[in-house]
């Protein structure tokens, strides 16, 4: 795995870690009533990097299956032909970035991410709930978690193999939910100092939110258009 790859792959696990399931709703737990139980987010948090694992490798065996037929159907395309695509359809995503963003100014109501902060706030503690809470948010956002889907994508053409493949999966899911995890000790050890982040994080995911996709949309195009010039032009 090329250096680039790595820090293509960090980046946007670290997008990813931005989402509703993976970010707001760890947060949104945190500000419910009573004490911080750790067997709480670790139920919740280990659900999500299982469902997210499981789900790349599923998605991982579909694609390796397509890739072998792409790459009989596309032999004889020159190699720069098909990363100037990549760089293409990651400059489109950029663009389409800003087209969401205008188009959910525009919407009114309170929108998906208020009834998200409602469910985690009134979920109660125990296993099965918290579950069924990590599962909803996950599967919701699966299809719509471009930066996910792109570094699948990238990992399958690596050709680091499939021991290769399978750590990297699990790497990137764990960094998904790593600043979900550094809240959670900061909240457990630093109660009164880190409490008025928590809120102004939880004011501002509410207000904004909803503009969160338009900018993992544009991210996800920068990262893929940028692993496409290193492909192009690196040497």
């Amino acid at each position: 795995m090329t250096t680039a790859l790595a820090l293509g792959l960090i980046g946007l696990a670290l997008v990813d870690s931005t989402s509703i399931g993976t970010l707001f709703i760890p947060i949104w737990l945190l500000l419910a009533p009573g004490r911080v139980r750790l067997g709480r987010f670790a139920v919740y948090l280990g659900t999500v990097v299982l469902f997210y694992f499981a789900a790349g490798l599923f998605i991982m065996l579909g694609a390796d299956a397509a890739l072998s037929l792409l790459d009989t159907l596309l032999a004889g395309i020159d190699q720069t032909v098909l990363r100037s695509v990549q760089l293409a359809a990651g400059i489109i995503l950029l663009i389409l970035s800003f087209r969401m963003t205008s188009k959910r100014r525009q919407e009114k109501g309170p929108g998906r991410i208020t009834r998200w902060r409602e469910r985690a706030l009134t979920e109660e503690g125990h296993a099965p709930s918290l579950i069924s809470l990590a599962l909803a948010a996950a599967g919701m956002e699966l299809a719509t978690m471009l930066p996910y889907l792109a570094a699948i994508g990238l990992i399958v053409t690596s050709g680091i193999g499939w021991g290769g493949i399978t750590i990297s999966l699990a790497v990137y899911c764990l960094v998904m939910v790593l600043p979900a995890v550094v809240l959670v000790v900061a909240r457990l050890l630093a109660h009164e100092r880190i409490d008025p982040l928590l809120q102004r994080m939880n004011a501002w995911m509410t207000k904004n939110g909803n503009e969160t996709m338009s900018w993992i949309v544009g991210i996800a195009g920068v990262l893929i258009a940028l692993n496409a010039v290193e492909a192009l032009f690196g040497g």
